[in-house]
């Protein structure tokens, strides 16, 4: 399937070719087009879908289980999370890195 920001898109205000580019939120790259005449932008509606619901992720609270495998303790990820960074990422290793933050605090990077 074609995407509408592959073609040539003029501003509807000046008629002028607006410019590609980025808008940083909440860490994500939402792909973009400006008009550098009049300043108006388009973001790209999937990216902001996915934005919304990584949003919609993170001001959820999940409580998970600690279980003792073997040697080491286990904490499983919720599926909506690992689906989700599954669809953001298009490749997701087996292994992920994890790093301890400070006191109480643990962080996991995929």
């Amino acid at each position: 399937m074609v995407d509408i920001f592959d073609h040539t898109i003029l501003c509807s205000g000046c008629d002028k070719k607006m410019k590609r580019g980025f808008v940083n939120k909440h860490g994500f790259q939402i792909r973009a087009l400006g008009c550098e005449t009049c300043g108006e932008k388009i973001l790209h509606p999937e990216d902001l879908a996915a934005a919304s619901e990584f949003e919609s992720l993170r001001k959820k609270d999940f409580r998970v289980k600690l279980r003792l495998v073997g040697n080491s303790y286990a904490v499983s990820i919720p599926r909506e999370i690992v689906d989700f960074m599954h669809t953001a990422d298009k490749q997701m290793d087996e292994m992920v890195d994890l790093c301890f933050e400070e006191m109480g605090r643990i962080s996991l990077s995929f």
